[in-house]
């Protein structure tokens, strides 16, 4: 049974007679549709000058933040560049693509590993429940420890080492351990987001171009990025031209990727 004088996001529900939180899942999802926009999304190399409307970019913009994330610490930001100077500077820094020179909108998603701290502060502070359990406390007072590697990753070493002697009697974390590994923590979950930016602009209509070729120095430069944030791509969107889509698309025989143990 529900309480249903609770805000939805807070119901809750009695499982072996204790209370818990409790989401339903929705229903009545159009498989088909969904599939139509995630096989219908290309790599569009050349766009139209037709404009995206605003409202439909903040939309795409507001579920690529929907995107899972390790611990909800959200390790992404979007820089959309508005800016004409700013904007061919971009094009010159992804070697004047054509996915980029025709892009209606171009947005650079940049990871972050300087926010750690700040965030799991602020997932304490802004906790969707009445009562922070203990061990969600103590979990996120720890995630600042977890993934600082310290001067010269010489924290990573020792914590390492700590876990390879524990993973001898158990299941252990293996990582993230040094500044390398723990950028590649916060690309994976910016990398997620940047999936739903894509198919959240092909379910408006429009289309994009995940561009990996760019020049980083430049775009950090361009941005201002300090050394914890670092750019992983370059979106480019916009509506698809007549021959925005240079070939069919390849994918190689399913039994190479998919396998049953």
């Amino acid at each position: 049974m529900s309480d249903a004088s609770q805000p939805a996001s807070h119901q809750t529900i009695l499982v072996d007679g204790k209370p818990r939180y409790h989401e339903p899942a929705p229903q009545g999802i159009d498989v088909e549709q969904f599939r139509q926009v995630v096989t219908s999304r290309r790599s569009v190399r050349k766009f139209t000058r037709k404009p995206i409307p605003r409202e439909v970019l903040d939309d795409c913009l507001d579920m690529a933040l929907l995107a899972p994330c390790s611990s909800g610490l959200q390790p992404w930001e979007f820089y959309v560049v508005r800016s004409p100077e700013k904007k061919a500077k971009l094009v010159k820094a992804c070697m004047s693509q054509l996915a980029a020179k025709t892009a209606a909108e171009l947005i650079v998603c940049v990871a972050r590993t300087d926010r750690i701290d700040d965030f799991a502060r602020k997932m304490l502070r802004e906790w969707p429940m009445p009562d922070v359990p203990k061990l969600v406390q103590r979990y996120y007072q720890l995630i600042p420890y977890n993934y600082a590697p310290g001067p010269l990753n010489s924290f990573a070493l020792v914590k390492k080492a700590a876990f390879a002697a524990g993973g001898l009697f158990a299941a252990v974390p293996r990582g993230p351990y040094t500044s390398s590994e723990v950028q590649l923590w916060a690309a994976k979950s910016t990398a997620l987001a940047c999936e739903n930016l894509v198919l959240a602009f092909r379910a408006h209509g429009y289309d994009t171009c995940m561009m990996e070729g760019f020049d980083e120095v430049r775009v950090r430069k361009l941005l201002k990025l300090d050394d914890g944030a670092f750019p992983i791509m370059v979106v480019g969107a916009g509506e698809r031209a007549d021959d925005g889509v240079f070939w069919p698309q390849v994918r190689f025989e399913r039994e190479l990727f998919v396998h049953e143990v």
